[in-house]
């Protein structure tokens, strides 16, 4: 055998046995070692859950912790954003103390523009309204720690309302069938999650039995309906607390038809790789918020008096299971439908 075929001969021996030792190496290689990630849930393929608490995992990587100078704060894109920064001013600093960061204001025009200020790491610290909360855990890597409840560590939470003109002849749910509904947006739980689910209860399927207009926000919702642009809609009862509070709407124009039992409020909390030492000051900043005089104090002091812990998994189960219910999808092309 000449040198070169002795050459071509090795060379081919060694590629079989590379092939071979990588097959093995394949049939031998524990699961999910091509993917570090042992479980996931419903998360992004950007984050994992160890530990199984439905959020995403800090990273263990210490170099993609997040540790900016400046914090963005933002409230869920409910009513008018520019009301809201000077609601949560005092929160803001007393973040700011005891963080030792500057903490700014951002107001979201929708939930999906909150969800991807987030995701992009441009978003830090957030309230995310009950339904969006379960995109923002999936889809923004967002940790919620608190809620607004009560000195005893209970919540109030909030109902979904259906509403319709005093004038109107809507008294059911079933009165809905060939009528003109305002929901609000497809990440909202009371605006459009929640009735999607429980109205079928009642015998009426929206889409199917009365034509749904997204109005974008809950108060569009309610002015829509208070100036009979829309027969009846599915809205917060707390939003509509609040702009009768503010004499926004007169309380007389519109009528409950329909209530539901109550579910957790907006959530509070955190980006996941925020810094760990970041994450415990801005958990306790919460938590330590005294509400005596302030801007939330004024505004929800009717629905709560202190910022309590909550636990996602436990908190938010019903509103996972309305949203399953739903065939929600927690992916990014979902995300783009929500308003």
């Amino acid at each position: 055998m000449d040198i070169a075929s002795l050459f071509r001969r090795t060379l081919w021996v060694g590629v079989v046995g590379l092939a071979a030792m990588a097959c093995f190496s394949a049939m031998v290689m524990p699961a999910g070692a091509a993917d570090q990630c042992k479980n996931r849930g419903d998360l992004d393929s950007r984050y994992c859950d160890e530990d199984g608490d439905l959020l995403a995992d800090t990273p263990k990587d210490s170099g993609k912790w997040l540790n900016p100078g400046t914090l963005i704060f933002s409230y869920t894109a409910v009513e008018d954003p520019s009301v809201y920064e000077n609601v949560f001013k005092e929160l803001m600093d007393h973040i700011a103390k005891k963080t030792g960061k500057q903490v700014k204001w951002y107001g979201p025009e929708s939930y999906a523009a909150q969800v991807e200020a987030m995701r992009s790491g441009r978003l830090h610290i957030s309230g995310y309204a009950a339904g969006a909360t379960v995109y923002g855990v999936n889809l923004g890597g967002f940790h919620p720690v608190a809620m607004m409840g009560d000195k005893d560590g209970t919540f109030r939470g909030y109902r979904l309302w259906l509403i319709t003109h005093k004038d109107s002849n809507i008294k059911t749910i079933r009165d809905l069938k060939g009528r003109k509904v305002a929901h609000v947006t497809p990440a909202s739980n009371s605006g459009d999650q929640a009735p999607r689910a429980l109205f079928k209860k009642e015998g009426i399927t929206p889409d199917a039995d009365y034509k749904v207009v997204y109005s974008g926000k809950h108060d569009n919702s309610i002015m829509g309906v208070a100036n009979k642009d829309y027969d009846a809609a599915p809205i917060a009862s707390t939003v509509m607390e609040r702009m009768i509070a503010r004499k926004m709407l007169d309380r007389s124009t519109v009528r409950i038809v329909w209530e539901s039992e109550p579910f957790p409020g907006t959530a509070y909390g955190y980006i996941y790789n925020l810094h760990p030492d970041l994450q415990k000051k801005v958990r306790e900043a919460f938590l330590t918020f005294d509400w005596k005089g302030t801007g939330l104090a004024k505004d929800f002091g009717k629905q709560a008096e202190v910022f309590i812990p909550v636990d996602y998994k436990k908190h938010w189960d019903i509103l996972r299971t309305i949203q399953r219910d739903n065939k929600e999808a927690y992916t990014l092309e979902a995300l783009k439908k929500i308003k």
